[in-house]
């Protein structure tokens, strides 16, 4: 039930880490975090078309967490479905091209309509599918400063993107938490301080003990933080300790990106990404040059188990280094 989401997390990795070059330009950002900071590594939006167009063929695999909660995976971001009577509350929502099998699997469920879609942060791989949402008259709600990303243009792994489409955006916003009830569940959406972006949200299943973390939690590789729209790694790090503080033993916690996970998994990921910040923290502080401190490999005893996904190594220094 884990081994088939890794293995299409890992391929996810493998489309994506082509323009992941766009990291590696980082030294020459320093720790700025404006989106105008990233003008320097335009690249062409015909990449965004070819990862949609070879991620739409990624089947949709299904692990059920509750009777009325699933976890949907493959082309991109994991998505999770509340269903039942009342309706469909869906978290994230894939790349564009797999709307045509995700619209089959959630009217496969049964039960009422799609009645919201909830964006957990704004890169395209968890909202590309807005707008069909929009179109079967669910609503979709974002953390406010989602909805200010997606009218702005980013330049961001390779990939070009223009502001959104009208269509394509949040239909509601919240500045700081919301609360949902519906199909028996009480749902609680809250907005993290800046960690993967400064639009990041957890959405908290309270009676199912189930948390989605979207990207703020990369499970088997090195999270990308967005540094052109507020990520840092003491805010991943934070938004770590936050989700921790919520859940137990027996929660199962969903992230962004790689296989279900739980209380023991987000702590083991918690200590690696922390591990190497204090490592990168001392040499940066002792003057040491991103250069030098990359030769240092303070990650490598880390990097055979998480160095394997979008980012490597190398990339992820750099990230940390330039947002302390």
């Amino acid at each position: 039930m884990i081994e088939r989401p890794r293995r299409e997390f890992l391929r996810y990795a493998a489309l994506i880490a082509g323009g992941a070059a766009v990291v590696r330009n980082l030294p020459a950002l320093g720790a700025r975090s404006s989106a105008d900071g990233m003008q320097a590594a335009v690249a062409p939006a015909d990449a965004i078309a070819a990862l949609r167009a070879r991620m739409g063929s990624v089947p949709i695999t299904t692990t059920r967490l509750s009777d009325r909660l699933l976890m949907l995976s493959g082309p991109g971001g994991n998505v999770v479905v509340l269903h039942g009577f009342e309706g469909k509350l869906v978290v994230d929502s894939f790349m564009q091209p797999a709307w045509p099998q995700l619209k089959s699997t959630l009217d496969g469920l049964g039960g009422g309509t799609i009645r919201t879609l909830v964006n957990t942060h704004w890169h395209f791989d968890h909202v590309d599918n807005n707008s069909h949402f929009r179109d079967t008259g669910a609503s979709v709600l974002a953390h406010v400063n989602t909805k200010t990303r997606l009218t702005q243009s980013h330049d961001l792994l390779g990939m070009h993107f223009e502001p959104a489409p009208a269509a394509g955006l949040p239909t509601d916003t919240f500045p700081d938490k919301r609360s949902l009830t519906m199909n028996g569940e009480l749902v609680a959406v809250t907005h993290v301080p800046p960690a993967h972006t400064d639009t990041d949200i957890f959405v908290h299943y309270t009676r199912a003990n189930v948390l989605h973390m979207g990207d703020v939690f990369h499970n088997g590789g090195y999270p990308f933080i967005d540094v052109s729209t507020g990520g840092n790694i003491n805010g991943m790090i934070a938004g770590a300790d936050r989700a921790l503080a919520m859940t137990n033993a027996r929660t199962r916690i969903v992230p962004g990106h790689g296989p279900l996970s739980d209380h023991a998994g987000l702590l083991k990921y918690r200590r690696v990404i922390a591990t190497i910040r204090d490592r990168v923290r001392a040499m940066k502080r002792d003057k040491k040059t991103l250069a030098q401190v990359q030769a240092a490999k303070p990650s490598a005893q880390f990097d055979a188990q998480w160095g394997k996904g979008m980012i490597s190594a190398n990339d992820f220094i750099a990230l940390v280094y330039n947002t302390l």
